[in-house]
C-alpha cells in the first residue's frame, strides 16, 4: 500500500480535540490553524473517515509548493503525478481559497489548477481530445496562503458531520461533528447519567449515546473515496468489519434529552430512531427549572437557545437563572454549556471551572464548563 500525505480539518477551536482522535487512532499528528496532518495508506483513510467525530474531513495532500505567478501555479500543479490519484474518467471538480496571496483571484487559481491537471492526463493517458469526467468524483482544493500553495484531494465527499440520521432539525442545529466534541470535553464516560436540558432534535445525546457505545459516527454513511478504483471495496469492508467488533451495543446508557417543545422532541425521538437508539435514549417534555434527579455524578451538556429575537433574551437570561438555581442542588453533577451570552456566569451564578471559546457555525460562543463536587462516600 502507498502512504500518503493526509489532512483532517478541524471546524476553529477544535483543532486539539480532532488531533488527540487522530492519535487514539494510533498516528503521529502535525496540528495548524484548522488542520491536523498526519500519515497513512488506503486503509488509514477509510479509516479516518470512518472515525473520526469532530473532524469535518479527511484529504491527501497532493502537492506543496510555492508560486508567485499564474505560470508558476500551472506548471508546479502539472509536475504532480495526478495519474496516480485520478483515472482517465475522473470528475474533478477545483475549489479554491486565497489568502494574503500574490494570486489572489480565487476563480482564475481554480481555472489554472484545471488546466494543468487534465494538460498531465491528457499526457499520461495519451489522450489528444478533452477528458470525459464521467467516472467517481474527486474533490480537488487549492489554497494559498501567503504565496504557498497547498495541493489536496477530498476523500470524504459530503462532510464529515452528515452521519446520515437527522431526518429533521430545529432552526438553528448544532453541527454533529461540534456536538460529539461537546460531549468529548466533558470527559463523560457511560457509566454516569447524562442530560441535555435543551436537546432540539437531539444531536447532542445522540452523539453521546455514540460515544458511550463505540460506534464509529461514519459506519452508515458513504464517502468519495470508496468509488476510487485504488480505494478496493475489500478495504471498507474490512474496516466496517472491525469498527462492528469495536461497537459494544451491550453498554447500558442513561441518557435524557428534555425539551420545552414538544414538535422537536418528536423530530428528536425520530433521529434517534434512525440512528438506532430508540430503546436506550429517554426524551421528556420539560422546562429546565423543572429538572430533578436522585443521581449523582451526573453530567448536563446543552446549547441554550441564544436569543436573537425582541423579548426573546429576557426569557433566556430567566432559563439560565433557573437552571443555575436548580444544578447548584446537585452539586455532583457537572454542567457543560455551550452559549454566546456574555453575562452567562453572573445569571447561573456561579463563576465558571473553566472556558473555552469555540465558534458554532460562525458565531463566537464560549463552552462555560462547572466541574461538579466528588460525591461524598455514604
Amino acid at each position: 500500500m502507498t502512504t500518503y500525505k493526509l489532512l483532517a480539518t478541524a471546524a476553529m477551536g477544535l483543532e486539539s480535540i480532532v488531533a488527540d482522535e487522530v492519535k487514539e487512532l494510533g498516528y503521529d499528528t502535525q496540528t495548524e490553524n484548522g488542520k491536523v496532518f498526519f500519515e497513512g495508506n488506503e486503509k488509514d483513510i477509510a479509516k479516518a473517515n470512518l472515525w473520526l467525530r469532530t473532524a469535518d474531513r479527511v484529504k491527501i495532500i497532493a502537492g506543496e509548493f510555492s508560486a508567485y505567478s499564474f505560470d508558476e501555479l500551472f506548471e508546479q500543479t502539472k509536475a504532480i503525478e495526478w495519474e496516480k490519484f485520478l483515472p482517465v474518467d475522473a470528475n474533478f471538480p477545483v475549489q479554491g481559497k486565497s489568502v494574503k496571496s500574490k494570486l489572489y483571484s480565487v476563480p482564475d487559481c481554480q481555472s489554472i489548477v484545471k488546466k494543468a491537471i487534465v494538460e498531465r492526463l491528457k499526457k499520461a493517458y495519451h489522450r489528444n481530445s478533452f477528458l470525459d469526467e464521467s467516472g467517481a468524483r474527486y474533490k480537488i482544493e487549492v489554497s494559498i496562503l501567503k504565496d504557498k500553495v497547498q495541493l489536496s484531494i477530498d476523500t470524504s465527499g459530503a462532510g464529515l458531520h452528515k452521519r446520515g440520521y437527522r431526518l429533521d432539525q430545529g432552526e438553528a442545529p448544532l453541527k454533529e461533528t461540534l456536538a460529539a466534541a461537546l460531549v468529548k470535553l466533558t470527559k463523560w464516560t457511560p457509566d454516569r447519567p447524562f442530560v441535555d436540558p435543551f436537546c432540539g432534535s437531539g444531536t447532542i445525546v445522540i452523539e453521546a449515546a455514540m460515544i458511550g457505545q463505540n460506534i464509529a459516527p461514519g459506519y452508515n454513511r458513504d464517502f468519495d473515496s470508496e468509488q476510487w478504483p485504488w480505494m478496493k471495496q475489500q478495504i471498507w469492508d474490512e474496516v466496517r468489519e472491525e469498527a462492528e467488533e469495536l461497537a459494544d451495543y451491550d453498554q447500558p446508557l442513561n441518557i435524557l434529552g428534555t425539551d420545552i417543545d414538544h414538535r422537536m422532541l418528536k423530530v428528536a425521538e425520530e433521529n434517534a430512531t434512525e440512528a438506532g437508539f430508540a430503546d436506550l435514549i429517554t426524551f421528556k417534555q420539560r422546562q429546565v427549572k423543572d429538572f430533578t434527579t436522585q443521581e449523582e455524578s451526573g453530567v448536563a451538556v446543552g446549547n441554550p437557545p441564544y436569543g436573537e429575537r425582541l423579548g426573546e433574551v429576557e426569557v433566556i437570561e430567566e432559563m439560565v437563572s433557573d437552571m443555575g438555581r436548580v444544578f447548584s442542588k446537585h452539586p455532583t453533577w457537572s454542567v457543560y454549556m455551550l452559549s454566546s451570552m456574555e453575562n452567562f456566569e453572573e445569571l447561573y451564578g456561579r463563576k465558571a471551572t473553566k472556558k473555552r471559546k469555540l465558534f458554532n457555525g460562525f458565531i463566537r460562543t464560549d463552552f462555560y464548563q462547572f466541574w461538579g463536587q466528588r460525591p461524598t462516600n455514604k
